[in-house]
């Protein structure tokens, strides 16, 4: 009887040895494991690799994006020089109109801007007109008031009636078909109703194309800019604020040609690398998740039959490389990224926005993954290891400090702002009546009439030019 159970003995401590020894295997570090069964570390390898393709692709993307928010950004500040009359740059906040007058001598301004932007504008527009069989012109000018309003300051009494009315008027320039005399609504003859008014909003549409991608040997995109003017008086303060948003959405153009454009192969295949190479990660990552998992399964089940207990969460949690699993989100990111990066290169889409967020967030996970291979060093595996025990008081300390600013900012909003606008000047630096006193000198250091009839001499102390006697005088003042 001894000598039969022996053996089973024998073979259950092999078997406790084999499963101890595949666990200490599946833990070690690819240094290690090359050690150990002189298994290369592909996958290091292949994310040194993912890590300069995908900067590099970013990079190339990055440039391109650039144009597109340059371009639109430009045009923006085009059209508020264009349909706003006496604009400066970084007056937005302080850009208004105080007198009847002034409101629609900017208005009609704006509007005669546009009807004027074949003969007067730099850049190449086209009209955006109303489509055929709807009531919409190419420029609606609207003004929004309360159904009814009397106000009377002198008496102390008003009578308001808060649904708003809506009144537009199209305009349409080289209208081919133009209105009888007595059906003739012009714009210059539109009157505001300033008692009771809210705002009033000029709106049209304008296609431009840019042709600034050929240094990048891309194809220019076409654009269509949606501009809002808006004249806003809902404070009824006396103080009417002007805005100009624009909208800007892009798409391919119709008939491009670009004469000598070069092969634009390259970038194609380079995108094409890219995606096998992630894909390459993604199955090798999710595929050492997954027998993680099963392994995992193998300890817990043997764990159960062997000592009769069960293995607690936290030892179960070990199994799941969370580095793998972002490696593996990065690689789904940057394969869809550079799917959108295809298509908008070639002019099927044109989501420059969400192709940036997918590519930009994927490379910043791949940096970060890289910490996992810093860890295979002693003394950065010290920091790492340090800064992971001190995470959660860290994001303790990081709650309290958000409760106690999320307070001082409800606080500060209350108390405080609704006074900033008075104790700052837009685009400069708030001064006081000496400082301001003073900046009305104009002179430069360099200029020499700071200088005294006196003799002077030169000082160790001072780059300065100083006589004795000026030390002396200054000294006793």
């Amino acid at each position: 009887y001894g000598a039969t159970e022996a053996p089973a003995v024998e073979e259950k401590e092999e078997e406790e040895e084999e499963l101890r020894r595949r666990l200490k295997y599946f833990f070690m570090s690819p240094c290690d494991k090359y050690r150990a069964r002189g298994r290369r570390p592909v996958k290091l390898g292949l994310q040194l690799a993912k890590i300069l393709l995908v900067t590099v692709q970013l990079i190339l993307f990055g440039l391109s994006n650039q144009m597109v928010v340059t371009f639109k950004e430009e045009n923006t500040i085009a059209f508020k020089h264009l349909f706003l009359k006496d604009y400066v740059d970084g007056a937005d906040d302080s850009y208004a109109v105080y007198t009847q007058h002034d409101l629609y001598d900017r208005v009609f301004y704006a509007v005669d801007k546009y009807l004027a932007i074949p003969n007067e504008t730099i850049g190449r527009y086209a009209y955006v007109r109303g489509q055929s069989g709807s009531n919409q012109s190419a420029l609606m000018l609207c003004q929004q008031y309360y159904r009814r309003g009397r106000i009377d300051p002198a008496n102390d009494t008003f009578n308001i009636d808060p649904k708003i009315v809506t009144d537009c008027l199209g305009v349409d320039p080289e209208d081919p078909h133009p209105l009888p005399p007595e059906l003739d609504r012009s714009y210059k003859n539109f009157t505001f109703k300033f008692h009771k008014l809210i705002n009033v909003t000029i709106q049209f549409k304008l296609k431009a194309i840019n042709i600034q991608t050929i240094i990048n040997n891309e194809i220019p995109d076409c654009y269509t800019f949606t501009i809002t003017i808006t004249f806003d008086n809902k404070a009824h303060s006396g103080r009417v604020k002007i805005h100009l948003n624009n909208r800007a959405d892009i798409k391919e153009c119709k008939d491009h040609s670009v004469f000598g454009r070069g092969d634009n192969s390259f970038r194609l295949f380079f995108d094409v690398v890219v995606i096998v190479v992630c894909s390459l990660s993604f199955i090798l990552c999710a595929r050492s998740i997954i027998r993680g998992l099963m392994l995992q399964h193998e300890f817990s089940q043997f764990f159960q039959r062997r000592y009769n207990q069960s293995v607690c969460l936290s030892d179960r949690m070990e199994f799941l490389n969370g580095w793998y699993i972002l490696l593996v989100i990065s690689d789904v990111l940057t394969v869809l990224g550079t799917i959108m990066k295809i298509g908008i290169e070639s002019k099927n889409i044109a989501d420059y926005d969400v192709c940036s967020i997918l590519l930009g967030t994927s490379t910043l996970l791949v940096w970060v993954g890289v910490i996992r291979y810093l860890t295979f060093f002693q003394k950065y595996n010290i920091l790492i290891v340090t800064l992971r025990v001190a995470l959660p008081n860290v994001i303790r300390f990081c709650c309290c400090v958000a409760v106690i600013y999320l307070g001082y900012c409800f606080c500060g909003w209350i108390v405080l702002g609704p006074y900033h606008v008075k104790h700052q000047c837009e685009g400069e630096t708030p001064m006081s009546q000496l400082h301001a006193y003073i900046a009305e000198c104009k002179d430069s250091p360099k200029s020499g009439k700071y200088r005294r009839d006196s003799a002077s001499t030169c000082s160790v102390f001072c780059c300065c030019e100083r006589a004795p006697l000026q030390d002396n005088t200054m000294l006793v003042n």
